[in-house]
């Protein structure tokens, strides 16, 4: 994730103004592989106080909540209400008071009237201890705390009260513990037997977990469907890794955008190595195509493997009727987005071939070292996998996976039915307009 909550060089809100507007017609709708065009087309300051800071503990605060619990698993239904039980304290209780700085930046070093405040909001959720007292001071005790929470809420742990904090600060507990009840729905009808060995995406998470034993043994960032392209919720089984991939573009793609950039740059095909092929399997060349013709060329456009295509090293196949797969990327700096929800409904996978290898750890020759050298000789090689791995692609925006630490994402597709969690996106839709 990027270093800094506010000023990320894209957010996970600024797109959503285009994709709302379009409007989510299906949680199921076909991505045709657009996902893979995508990609081819396109120091804190110390304040005057005496509290003994201790950074590393800080740091620890944040850490402690990642784990190595599954979302899903048998502990996932007794862990989320157990979270409902203490959120109906917390809302019986009053919730917790709202956090609206006006002035200075609150950070570490700040000394400001409303970190007492902060401090209240933080106890109340478990983030701050509350033996660690009232005071104006932004200290190493706050800075831990608002860290934790930024981690249980999937922003970047930089200890800065910037915007996206306080709008997820700000949703009331009430509002939580309603998001915690329909989450708990859905983990319930996930609790049955997944397998020894599976593979879970969770799209809100907009990450990927391995699981082996009831243990997770890979989490992997991943780029998931935009609103308008989401990506389908669905239990299915990998059955194939396919190293080198080509890319066939949909017609949908050929005509709108293939074939206008073709009018605009005859190169275009070539420059990304995209080959024309006719119904006999032979090769067109390029020039040879009337690119004004009213139609696009009824050819198959076929992109070669290499560092360039559109699913970079690697595609994950697995059944299903909506046409999305896994895959790598050429454009890993998307990985370091706050936002990672602007795919077609396929899924983008960060460090792929440590997936890939977990995947084929059962089919024989296909170690690290073999997956390496494939990769390398540019060759296409579709591996069928010697037992299919379940995969579940499932939309769970808050759970409790260990040690009573709960975390919550935001309602990304606005399938929670409560408008204050959509509200969140306010601000970033604006800017996106501009």
């Amino acid at each position: 994730m990027a270093n800094n909550t506010d000023h990320a060089s894209y957010s996970r809100r600024k797109f959503l103004r285009s994709a709302i507007g379009a409007g989510l017609a299906s949680v199921a709708l076909p991505a045709y592989a657009q996902t893979a065009f995508d990609d081819v087309i396109n120091a804190p300051r110390r304040g005057n106080w005496d509290d003994q800071f201790d950074a590393n503990n800080a740091s620890r605060t944040a850490a402690v909540v990642k784990s190595n619990n599954p979302i899903l698993g048998p502990e996932a239904v007794p862990n989320i209400q157990t979270a409902i039980l203490e959120y109906q304290q917390i809302v019986a209780a009053g919730g917790w008071p709202q956090v609206n700085p006006t002035g200075q930046r609150l950070q570490i070093g700040v000394i400001d009237p409303l970190v007492p405040v902060l401090r209240q909001r933080l106890m109340a959720s478990g983030d701050l201890p509350r033996n660690a007292g009232m005071s104006d001071a932004f200290d190493s005790y706050v800075d831990g705390a608002v860290k934790r929470f930024q981690a249980r809420h999937g922003l970047p742990e930089d200890g800065v009260l910037g915007e996206f904090t306080v709008k997820a600060m700000n949703i009331p507990a009430d509002v939580r513990l309603q998001q915690l009840n329909t989450n708990l729905v859905r983990v319930q009808s996930m609790s049955g037997d997944l397998g020894q060995r599976y593979v879970m995406v969770n799209i809100p998470a907009a990450y990927i977990e391995a699981v082996e034993n009831g243990r997770v043994v890979l989490r992997n960032t991943a780029i998931v469907g935009r609103i308008s392209r989401p990506s389908p919720i669905l239990n299915s089984k990998i059955y194939e890794v396919i190293l080198n991939p080509y890319w066939i573009a949909p017609r949908s793609i050929v005509e709108k955008d293939i074939v206008p950039l073709m009018r605009k740059d005859p190169t275009y095909l070539t420059r990304n190595n995209i080959r024309l092929i006719d119904g006999q399997g032979n090769e067109v060349p390029p020039e040879t195509v009337d690119w004004n013709a009213p139609k696009a060329p009824p050819y198959e456009f076929r992109q070669d493997p290499g560092k360039i295509n559109a699913m970079a090293s690697t595609k994950i196949n697995f059944h299903n009727e909506h046409s999305v797969y896994m895959h790598d990327t050429p454009q890993q700096g998307l990985f370091n987005k706050l936002a990672r929800f602007e795919s077609s409904g396929c899924v983008r996978v960060q460090n792929v071939r440590d997936l890939s290898t977990w995947l084929l750890r059962d089919t024989p020759g296909w170690n690290r070292q073999q997956i390496e050298r494939v990769i390398e000789s540019r060759v296409n090689t579709p591996i069928k996998l010697t037992a299919e791995v379940p995969v579940y692609f499932v939309y769970i925006t808050a759970w409790s996976a260990k040690d009573r630490i709960v975390q919550f994402r935001d309602d990304i597709y606005q399938l929670d039915g409560n408008a204050e969690l959509a509200l969140q996106t306010t601000t970033g839709i604006e800017q996106a307009a501009q």
